[in-house]
């Protein structure tokens, strides 16, 4: 578990490193964090990085409470 949870930590900080900046698309502004939830370059990331992110908490609240 130690190992996922090193993956899952290394992603979050590499991340930002791996996605580039893409001016010209959607409607919203880029700045704003509405951007990154209604375009759908944005979204899929996003909401993958939420699901990974809420799917470790569970599953480290089950092993809790099996203890």
């Amino acid at each position: 578990m130690k190992r996922i949870a090193s993956l899952f930590i290394l992603l979050l900080l590499v991340a930002p490193f791996i996605t580039l900046a893409h001016p010209g698309h959607g409607d919203t502004d880029g700045y704003t964090i509405i951007h990154y939830f209604v375009e759908p370059a944005h979204a899929i990331t996003t909401f993958s990085i939420m699901a990974a992110a809420i799917i470790y908490l569970i599953y480290k609240r089950s092993v809790k409470q099996q203890k």
